[in-house]
């Protein structure tokens, strides 16, 4: 089930991402984050639509596994839409069936919230697709180092973040397991009454957090015996290599941001 999600994990490879910086391509997400937020017209949405099929060009990873890894955020997008499109009520009406009434500007939001969505998930799969776990949390520490001044540790923060990252395809399989297991001891998820579905996905959640915690404790230990102290004194077995190529996406980016901001109603 939980199997083929992409958020979280990561695939070796020789494309242009995966030789770019991992800073650049934190900065050039945080750019293009931004840019889909202001983004509120056909026109502009269609220009995104185009730099997502340059980037996932660009990215080396396999259609199919981008398509299986993202249908449970399908799932959510199209409830999102659907209360969109249903709760409101501007511009014209489109279908009006008993007490439902469908109007047009309720169903053009729901299409701009539903693509954001789309959008912001699909570009940050691909950033943690195409960096690995320690250039990411590398890079994470380096733009956190001048909060260090403030008495912020930079060093913890970033790696907080990347195993929290790490972490999500763990446990959608630990959840997958414990869903299996409680299958077979009978327990049922898709039918009954909403009362026992919930007391079902109690048997789910119970054992997942208490596999969560175990895991948490489990790399504590293991960072512990290794000597684990923070960042002080610790040294880099690779270094993180701003190039041409970087300085070129991260303008690219920011050129494609001003084209989009003509295209604003």
């Amino acid at each position: 089930m939980f199997e083929h999600v992409v958020i979280g994990q990561y695939l070796p490879g020789r494309s242009y991402l995966h030789k770019m910086d991992a800073r650049s391509k934190l900065a050039s997400v945080f750019l293009l984050i931004i840019i889909v937020f202001m983004t509120n017209t056909w026109a502009g949405y269609g220009l995104l639509w185009a730099g997502a099929v340059l980037v996932y060009l660009l990215s080396g990873v396999s259609f199919r596994y981008i398509r299986k890894g993202m249908f449970p955020i399908f799932l959510l997008i199209i409830f999102t839409f659907i209360l969109h499109a249903l709760f409101t009520q501007e511009g014209d009406v489109l279908v009006s069936v008993g007490v439902f009434t469908l109007y047009e500007g309720g169903v053009e939001q729901g299409l701009f919230i539903a693509f954001r969505l789309l959008l912001l998930v699909f570009f940050t799969s691909l950033l943690t697709l195409t960096t690995s776990p320690i250039d990411l949390t590398d890079a994470l520490e380096q733009i956190f180092t001048p909060l260090k001044r403030f008495g912020v540790p930079a060093h913890e923060i970033a790696l907080m973040m990347s195993i929290a990252i790490r972490f999500i395809p763990t446990l959608l399989q630990e959840t997958e397991k414990i869903i299996k297991a409680q299958s077979a001891r009978g327990a049922d998820f898709s039918k009954g009454t909403w009362k026992e579905r919930s007391q079902a996905f109690v048997a789910l959640l119970v054992p997942l957090f208490v596999r969560a915690f175990k895991r948490a404790e489990d790399l504590a230990f293991a960072m512990e015996a290794r000597g684990y102290n923070g960042g002080e004194g610790r040294t880099k077995l690779r270094k993180l290599t701003w190039t041409l190529r970087d300085s070129a996406a991260c303008a690219a980016v920011v050129i494609f941001g001003i084209c989009l901001f003509f295209f604003r109603s």
